[in-house]
């Protein structure tokens, strides 16, 4: 069993373009006052942290950890989310998703894909020079628009998907085993990788990458109506980042399922700071201890009713009391009694055979 490290939180929703959230420093002396002791950084702002330099500079990569250290912080993991989704999109998203790439990619989806592939192999190399062994990230999508069976989807077209999707992925992975860096995918709706399923489909196109790891995040399994306490159960060997998110499905006559046309406030499902929301983390927290979980309890902040600044001020406490310190030794130790053979098979009726 281990005690799980925390509180960490996610930087990307906090990130701005006013003080203390405009810069690496402040906001990390800011996730400090919180109460925090992990960053989770995302990678898509050279600003705040540039990918490409902690990947050729182990001096930058120094720095940087040692900014967060002098703040009182760790570095937990990379993100790189937005880069991750590039890897595979199809051209019915390619309008909207050319807000997450560079201007000078933008209505080139080749281009697009070979400069977030780079993006992946420059996280890789960054963690490794920032001493991670865990990376969060999307895995893309090139099936999500037939989520849906209607009209009928033609056969053997979701192996393709994740076929190519493995062709995709699998050098990645392999450079992030050179690096001593496991990917772990957010299992998100949008994502070819969504659900259980669909993850074993990929391991199995992946043919059981070692480096194809897991970030545990229970809100979109809460929205999904996914058993996300067994899923641990499933799962937990692959598991090596988490993401402390709340979420609440609150069905009605009019909708349900996880997403809809109406804002996050009107869903049926929608996510909610720590604590105020459905997920029994006390259970997710007893699990991740009992299965040896060796990594970072990390904050994200998605709330449509609260404050993020509240909801910082909640998260950072909430993990500290969720957080289990592992015991060392059994509670009926004090009435143990000292290995003796003889006396064993005595207490089995054994003595006299």
């Amino acid at each position: 069993m281990t005690t799980l490290k925390g509180p960490g939180i996610f930087l990307a929703q906090f990130l701005g373009d006013k003080p203390p959230f405009n810069n690496f420093e402040s906001i990390c002396l800011w996730a400090a006052e919180k109460g925090f002791v992990g960053v989770q950084i995302p990678t898509g702002d050279p600003n705040i942290f540039d990918l490409k330099l902690a990947a050729e500079s182990k001096t930058y990569a120094d720095e940087m950890a040692g900014l967060a250290l002098s703040c009182g912080l760790q570095i937990t993991e990379l993100s790189t989310h937005l880069q991750g989704q590039l890897v595979a999109v199809h051209p019915a998203y390619d309008d909207l998703f050319d807000g997450f790439a560079p201007q000078e990619v933008r209505g080139n989806s080749k281009a697009r894909t070979e400069w977030a592939v780079q993006q992946l192999k420059y996280a890789a190399k960054a963690s490794q020079n920032l001493g991670l062994n865990a990376h969060a990230t999307f895995s893309g999508s090139l099936l999500w628009h037939t989520f849906h069976p209607w009209p009928q989807r033609p056969a053997g077209l979701v192996d393709e998907g994740f076929t190519e999707l493995a062709k995709r992925w699998t050098p990645i992975l392999n450079y992030f085993d050179e690096c001593g860096v496991d990917v772990c995918y957010e299992i998100h709706p949008g994502e070819d990788l969504f659900d259980g399923e669909t993850y074993e489909m990929f391991l199995e196109k992946v043919n059981n990458h070692s480096r194809a790891c897991l970030l545990y995040d229970p809100s979109h399994f809460v929205l999904q109506c996914l058993d996300y306490i067994q899923y641990i159960d499933f799962y937990h060997e692959r598991i090596r980042a988490f993401h402390v998110k709340d979420a609440e499905f609150n069905a009605t006559g009019k909708q349900g399922t996880f997403g809809g046309y109406q804002s996050w406030l009107k869903r049926a499902g929608r996510y909610r700071s720590p604590g105020d929301g459905q997920v029994d983390f006390k259970t997710i927290f007893s699990k991740l201890a009992e299965y040896d979980y060796k990594g970072w309890a990390v904050m994200e902040w998605e709330c449509c009713l609260k404050h993020p600044e509240d909801g910082a001020t909640e998260g950072a406490e909430f993990i500290k009391k969720h957080i289990i310190r592992v015991t060392d030794k059994a509670f009926d130790d004090f009435a143990a009694t000292a290995a003796n053979t003889d006396f064993n098979k005595k207490v089995l009726g054994l003595d006299n055979n």
